[in-house]
């Protein structure tokens, strides 16, 4: 790629960004000759996202083409035995009288011609799953515990909705999840097929996770699900179930003592399910993620890869059903891995510097097609050959969207801390750091915290801070996956230790480089990141700013009050988080700190948000004074969530950070926060 021109990239102009289209999901028809993925971008008036679908040659050689314009709702796309694409979308009936408004529902779009309602619910309808030799479809729409039929159920949901009631009784947790309120419905599976237009499958053994996962046989005689079934005190557990789609019988297939199926997959012959293990944790041991095979009934269960150290994800069955497609995240990157059930060891199928997701096999299982990313490009659809014996570059197909241009260069570089342990890190650097003119630096600390900076983020973007002339570093400390199960154990129930330590180490070795100045260098994260920059602010002073984004303070108050307070249970005691609670250390704050939270966070509570401001301008060493200035900032988003969802919000954020770090990096005292806010600095 040819270097980019001072300002010319959309990291230089926040509305370029924001406009930057966006790809998610893969879809492959039956044949193999059609490949279908999703476009996000801005809607007219930039208050959201709309998404389209877009087809792209899995041969490479055609561009690839838009099917569906961009629109409310559009999202969950799978193609029928016989080549039809089922989507669903809000969009009006083509059919109907012109004042019957939108209504989400499935449509199907035929291989010539226009697309077509196929079925619809006020209620919605948000996934769809198909068979590929049978035509039988599943969708999900949500459906209210009390309704014993859709036409009751249709009745209470518009009596509610016409009555403005939002009130929901609730007689099991969790009640959250991450940005949405559970209830008072929940996920039901119907089935359409040719002798039934509406069949309702629900599973009764236990209720749909928020992020269910569901697998059809190829022959479309059974389905095969996650589920969740209640504990005592307020835990719940995941299992695996098998459901009879012509009788509607359904089986709970896999349950396992101390532990949640996270993913299930079943085989071509559907005769076997692949599913993954999460065993819980406990507050002096790490989970462990593990990969399993049974027969379709649950009986005879055997682990894979029984020595590999490395947590299994995105599980795809190959076509003669010996061998398994996996993605884990290693040493900085999120390779595709063939995993054989005759015992062998996992063999590595990529070798990109980069992260695959939304793995879907060709019918012969001569390749895989997959969204690819890294730091030095967004997710982009590729071909992996599968009949290499080595490891192989994946091949980039004609996508919707080319590759933006970046201000700057990628780099890696790994540290050993005093306890022995190499931690790796990627650095962003912009164009023009030099040892001539060295630039200041960025510390940008992960989420998580048991994951890795290994994949494209639109939510966190290191180009644009390099675009503003920042170098940023993304390290991978303690805690952080793709480096063994003892990489994760030696931050567990420690957070302020070892990967505090592991951040200090990347920090001294990062301002030796002789393109950074060591004197304006600062921090910051979001969510464990957060808590981690928060962390950082109480107990050094080196950086001249810290940016703490959706941030755990006060860990006591966030234990129970976390929308899934089982999983802070199982690593936390209270002892543990006293002594990890960045809120103990708030009088030795010396740092100029940005705080943001979002209203709708239920992962991390508003109420950390607004403990940790308070408490800076009351308790820190920069607290207000008789005057009541403070250097420290709290930008608040009373309609944004965990994350920071929407365009103009989006540009918000960034616009602060930016003059927040001038003002404190850069010193920058000249500097203005955006007009529509209507703050000055």
């Amino acid at each position: 790629m040819a270097a980019a021109t001072a300002s010319s990239t959309p990291f230089h102009d926040l509305d370029a960004y924001v406009a930057l289209p966006r790809l998610s999901g893969l879809t492959l028809s039956p044949d193999g000759k059609r490949l279908v993925t999703a476009v996000a971008t801005p809607n007219p008036d930039h208050t959201g996202y709309a998404q389209a679908l877009w087809e792209v040659d899995p041969t490479g050689a055609r561009a690839a083409r838009e099917l569906t314009p961009p629109g409310e709702g559009t999202g969950s796309a799978a193609f029928t035995s016989t080549g039809d694409l089922l989507f669903t979308a809000k969009r009006p009936d083509p059919a109907a009288p012109k004042d019957q408004p939108a209504a989400p529902g499935l449509w199907l779009l035929p291989p010539v011609g226009e697309a077509r309602p196929l079925s619809r619910r006020a209620a919605g309808i948000d996934t769809v799953w198909t068979a590929r030799q049978a035509p039988v479809v599943v969708f999900g729409s949500p459906v209210l515990a009390s309704s014993t039929d859709l036409p009751m159920d249709d009745a209470v949901q518009a009596a509610r909705k016409k009555a403005h009631v939002s009130a929901i009784l609730h007689s099991s947790y969790p009640v959250r999840f991450w940005d949405k309120d559970l209830g008072p419905a929940s996920r039901h599976l119907f089935v359409l097929g040719e002798d039934a237009p509406w069949r309702d499958v629900t599973p009764r053994v236990g209720s749909a996770p928020p992020e269910q996962v569901v697998g059809i046989s190829p022959d479309g005689s059974k389905l095969v699900t996650t589920l969740v079934a209640p504990r005592a005190k307020g835990f719940i557990r995941q299992i695996a179930a098998v459901i009879d789609l012509a009788s509607g019988q359904t089986t709970a297939v896999i349950e396992v003592p101390g532990a949640d199926i996270t993913e299930v997959a079943i085989s071509p012959d559907a005769d076997q399910i692949a599913y993954v293990i999460r065993v819980d944790a406990t507050p002096s041991e790490t989970s462990d993620v593990t990969l399993w095979v049974a027969a379709a009934d649950g009986s005879d269960p055997r682990q894979l890869a029984a020595e590999w150290d490395r947590w299994p994800s995105h599980v795809t069955w190959l076509p003669a059903g010996d061998a398994l497609l996996v993605v884990a995240d290693d040493s900085g990157r999120a390779p595709v891995f063939r995993v054989p059930l005759d015992g062998a060891p996992p063999v590595r199928v990529t070798s990109d510097d980069a992260a695959f997701t939304d793995l879907v096999v060709a019918p012969d299982g001569s390749a895989v097609y997959a969204l690819r990313s890294s730091w030095s490009q967004p997710p982009e659809v590729v071909r992996v050959d599968l009949g290499s014996e080595a490891p192989v570059l994946a091949e980039a197909l004609q996508g919707p969207a080319p590759r933006p241009a970046l201000p700057g260069r990628l780099e890696e570089f790994t540290v050993e801390t005093a306890d022995g342990v190499q931690v790796h890190s990627w650095l962003v650097l912009p164009d023009g750091a030099s040892p001539k003119t060295p630039v200041p630096a960025l510390l940008w600390i992960h989420g998580g915290p048991v994951s890795s900076w290994n994949s494209w983020s639109w939510r966190w973007s290191p180009w644009i801070l390099a675009a503003a002339g920042y170098a940023v570093v993304l390290p991978d400390p303690g805690l952080s996956t793709g480096y063994g199960r003892d990489f994760v154990q030696r931050g567990w129930g420690d957070w302020g230790g070892a990967p505090f330590r592991d951040l200090m180490a990347v920090t001294d070795a990062l301002v030796t480089r002789p393109e950074i100045d060591p004197a304006r260098t600062a921090a910051m994260g979001g969510s464990f990141g957060g808590y981690m920059a928060n962390w950082v602010a109480g107990h050094t002073d080196r950086f001249k700013a810290i940016v703490t984004h959706a941030s755990l303070w006060s860990l006591d108050s966030f234990g129970p009050s976390t929308d899934c307070a089982f999983f802070w249970a199982e690593e936390m005691t209270p002892q543990m988080a006293a002594a990890n609670s960045p809120a103990a250390s708030v009088a030795a704050i010396t740092t100029p700190m940005l705080v943001i939270h979002g209203d709708k966070d239920y992962r991390v509570p508003l109420e950390q948000g607004l403990a940790l401001w308070y408490q800076l301008v009351s308790e820190s060493a920069l607290a207000a004074g008789e005057d009541g200035a403070t250097p420290h900032r709290f930008l608040y988003f009373p309609d944004e969530n965990h994350w920071i969802l929407a365009p103009q919000n989006a540009k918000i954020w960034y616009q602060v950070v930016e003059a927040f770090l001038a003002q404190h990096v850069l010193g920058d005292q000249s500097v203005t926060y955006p007009e529509v806010l209507g703050s000055t600095a």
